[in-house]
């Protein structure tokens, strides 16, 4: 599973840093081998791929930096749902045995995936909070990133298209394992993510967006990732 994963990721920042977590900086990291790998899969220009990669991890790392309470927010909420997961280890056992006998339900094309097996309608709750933030997060990168231009990234445009396409999967084997993984979930992060900035900028404009970054109480509900009206609604009334 993790060797699965691990050939798929190209860059990541860290925002725990370290083993202590809040106290220590995040931290920048590229997976160079994925990174080489995938500009040959992709056939694009190498010094505008790896710049591109840079760019959206550096727009992670600037949304942590600007905000500083929203990096302790998301430690402390991971945190206390990989607490409460691991809480009672007999009753996750018992969950998790139960999804190895619903595999097949997994995989055949539902929104089902391992970890939902596995986890209390509470913390499904709770996982689509947290999920909701990383779409924002994600969905920001990537808007942003469209906003640079070929004056920074030459061939900007064709990266976006051949990449976009690229996260959709590869053969049926691929495409089966990432919905049972969820990593079909975190495609969709991206999406998702994207539509609901770019709604909310259709409405506010940019600095009315901003209001996102204000405290954990103007993040978006996940309810509201679908629907940027209703996050306007709430946050501007």
């Amino acid at each position: 599973m993790l060797g699965f994963i691990g050939t798929r990721v190209l860059g990541q920042y860290d925002i725990a840093g370290g083993p202590t977590g809040v106290d220590e900086p995040g931290r920048l990291l590229l997976v160079v081998p994925n990174v080489l790998a995938a500009e040959r899969e992709l056939k694009v220009d190498p010094a505008d791929f790896r710049l591109w990669v840079c760019l959206h991890e550096e727009t992670h790392r600037v949304q942590f930096a600007a905000n500083p309470w929203l990096r302790a927010h998301m430690i402390n909420r991971t945190r206390n749902l990989t607490g409460d997961l691991l809480g009672d280890p007999g009753a996750t056992l018992r969950r998790f045995f139960e999804g190895i006998r619903r595999l097949p339900e997994v995989a055949s094309g539902g929104s089902t995936t391992i970890l939902d097996l596995v986890q209390t309608p509470q913390q499904r709750e709770e996982m689509a909070r947290l999920t909701a933030v990383m779409s924002l997060l994600e969905g920001h990168a990537d808007v942003v990133m469209d906003m640079v231009g070929p004056q920074v990234i030459p061939s900007v445009a064709s990266i976006r298209a051949k990449f976009t396409a690229r996260r959709k999967g590869r053969g049926l084997f691929d495409q089966v394992f990432r919905r049972m993984l969820g990593l079909e979930a975190k495609m969709r992060q991206y999406a998702d993510g994207a539509g609901f900035v770019q709604g909310v900028i259709d409405k506010v404009g940019m600095d009315g967006f901003n209001q996102v970054w204000q405290g954990p109480d103007t993040l978006p509900l996940p309810t509201e990732i679908h629907n940027p009206a209703a996050w306007v609604e709430r946050v501007h009334r």
